[in-house]
């Protein structure tokens, strides 16, 4: 890894500055989009190991002028993400590290975790103006397009956009509740 980046539009994951930011701002993200892919923590973790890898080596192609880091590394997520699904089908003998247990009673850990991580959601939620909460709802969680959202809305897609960056960075700005 260098100090400096690697040309003139580089996504800076290749300087020490650039990729702590990056993981600071968007790691939970990934690793959130991938769990909810692959449904397996191992797998989910190891999609986001091999996005941050793929946008490492990749770092001096990024092009801002086609969007953001955020979106560029999303899109090669989701290409990982269909990579191990393809995998998966390919093998359907295989078994995710969660599996490779006892038989869980009661849902076992990973249900419960998964309460937990719904309850915490509802609540951060909750803390949002109802705007900037509709919005990341639709965009985040729905996995929805800021166009689509604005149509349904009926409001500008700089508005949408806005609404869940404040949203976004607002709840950044809370302490950690884990």
């Amino acid at each position: 890894m260098t100090d400096t980046p690697c040309g003139a539009h580089c996504a800076r994951l290749c300087t020490r500055d650039g990729l702590a930011a990056m993981l600071a701002a968007d790691h939970g993200l990934l690793h959130w989009r991938a769990m909810r892919s692959l449904g397996d923590r191992g797998l989910a973790e190891h999609a986001v190991q091999e996005t941050l890898l793929r946008g490492w080596r990749a770092c001096g192609v990024f092009d801002d002028r086609k969007g953001t880091v955020r979106a560029w590394l999303s899109t090669i997520e989701r290409h990982v993400l269909i990579d191990i699904a393809r995998a998966r089908a390919a093998r359907p003998g295989d078994v995710g590290w969660d599996d490779i247990t006892e038989l869980p009673v009661c849902g076992g850990p990973d249900f419960a975790e998964g309460v937990i991580d719904g309850l915490l959601v509802e609540h951060l939620l909750a803390l949002l103006p109802e705007p900037q909460r509709a919005a990341v709802v639709e965009v985040i969680l729905r996995d929805r397009g800021y166009r689509e959202v604005a149509a349904d809305f009926g409001i500008p897609v700089g508005t949408v956009k806005t609404r869940v960056h404040y949203a976004l960075r607002s709840l950044r700005q809370l302490p950690d509740v884990a």
